[in-house]
């Protein structure tokens, strides 16, 4: 067997379906899996991944890995419930997994550590900080910001979180355990521009740019390249209905683009699906009324990960004009599904989509978002050569780029890179 490793991986998920307090996806689980086939780790996660990691090993042990439940006393879990309580809550769950961290080095002699997930790029890793073994951190992100042009339509109490976020992470950023961690880190993996330019120059030498979302093989399944014959243009979008995914603006999109392409008088040719839950949906519904869309545009339950991968096999166009998305999974599972994808130049899509497999508009205001996309939405309208064309190449990205073994792949090169740890060391 590989190098002794300690992983952290406070939000490790291995449900889809299941959303983890403050975020996080199966970006840890994924990689856990692929790194404990030549590695030996030893992982530290929250404890309430508890019952899914025993139910998921029991389908699929992991000879190669020992996990290791952390919690905090219960009169602290009421944080979990508000975004600024649980980053706060993640930290202070830091120092007591560095405590067991430290316990486990004294009997185990790690090689090399790697803070793995919620490795916000404005948050300490203590265990880097203070444990003597080469450190890895990363992907993570976090200095991505909605544009100032969008944050001036939101509601008052909104503008003011976008306002706390920002003074938050600059405190955070100025914690002397970060600035150590930072210091002694062999490598930085950051999973954006944004967070990539936010690291000082100093540092600079130690970051690479590194996806938080991947895709298994079952993503890439029932692909049927080629025209199939249908009389309806379909467009769909996919995510959280909250505000910063700017839902609203695809619904201006689409309705500027049913007009400019003749279409405005039809019952047929074009419909656009939305798929999601949150807070933001009576206002979408209420907009998409006031446009008189109703027949059009149709709003779908957020739905099982492989219900959501042939609805977007279905599509013609994958439309995600988030402003601010450090990743965006749904994005790279639309490519797998060998679908073209309009976003906005931001965050983690814009890392994800290139000219030759997608349309990215410049985020400069609402009014001129609303007519890019829907100018994009024309153009592959009206265009299906070029609309196959960049689905294909969507696709092959995503298997090159974002198919989990590839990620496992380049990992394990970095690990032998950065840490010196060569797959073989016993």
């Amino acid at each position: 067997m590989g190098s002794r490793i300690l992983v952290c991986a406070y939000a490790c998920v291995v449900d889809p379906a299941v959303r983890f307090p403050g975020g996080g996806d199966l970006m840890a689980w994924s990689l856990v899996k692929r790194l404990g086939r030549v590695h030996r780790l030893w992982v530290l996660t929250a404890a309430q991944n508890r019952d899914a990691l025993e139910v998921a090993l029991k389908k699929e042990p992991l000879p190669g890995v020992e996990f290791h439940y952390v919690d905090l006393p219960g009169w602290l879990h009421p944080l979990l419930r508000h975004q600024g309580g649980l980053q706060l809550y993640a930290y202070l769950w830091q120092w007591k997994a560095y405590l067991v961290a430290r316990k486990l080095h004294q009997r185990v002699h790690f090689h090399a550590f790697h803070h793995l997930s919620y490795t916000n790029d404005w948050m300490a890793s203590i265990i880097g900080a203070l444990l003597p073994v080469p450190y890895l951190r990363g992907p993570g992100g976090g200095a991505h910001r909605t544009p100032k042009a969008f944050v001036r339509t939101y509601p008052l109490r909104e503008r003011v979180w976008e306002q706390v976020r920002t003074i938050g992470q600059w405190l955070y950023r100025h914690d002397p355990f970060f600035v150590l961690g930072r210091r002694r880190a062999k490598a930085i993996l950051v999973c954006n521009r944004e967070a990539l330019n936010a690291v000082p120059q100093k540092w600079q030498h130690k970051v690479q740019l590194f996806s938080l979302n991947g895709v298994p093989s079952a993503a890439f399944e029932g692909f049927t390249p080629g025209v199939q014959p249908k009389e309806t243009y379909r467009i769909l979008t996919a995510g959280r209905l909250v505000r910063l995914k700017a839902f609203d603006l695809a619904i201006g999109a689409f309705r500027t683009f049913v007009a400019r392409t003749g279409l405005a008088g039809r019952s047929d040719g074009v419909e656009f699906a939305i798929v999601g839950d949150g807070p933001e949906l009576p206002r979408l519904r209420s907009l998409v009324g006031k446009y008189g869309l109703q027949e059009r545009v149709r709003f779908e339950r957020w739905k099982p990960q492989e219900e959501l991968w042939s609805t977007m096999r279905a599509c013609d166009v994958f439309l995600f004009p988030s402003l601010r998305d450090g990743g965006g999974l749904v994005v790279v599972e639309a490519m797998a599904a060998g679908k073209p994808v309009i976003c906005v130049d931001l965050g983690g899509p814009r890392m994800h989509v290139t000219e030759d497999c997608g349309v990215k508009v410049a985020p400069l205001s609402p009014e001129q978002v609303v007519r890019d996309l829907a100018a994009a939405l024309e153009r592959l309208y009206t265009d299906e050569e070029l609309r196959l064309r960049l689905g294909k190449a969507a696709r092959e990205r995503a298997a090159r780029f974002y198919h989990w073994d590839r990620l496992g792949e380049r990992m394990l090169e970095i690990y032998q890179d950065a840490l010196g740890i060569q797959q073989g060391e016993a």
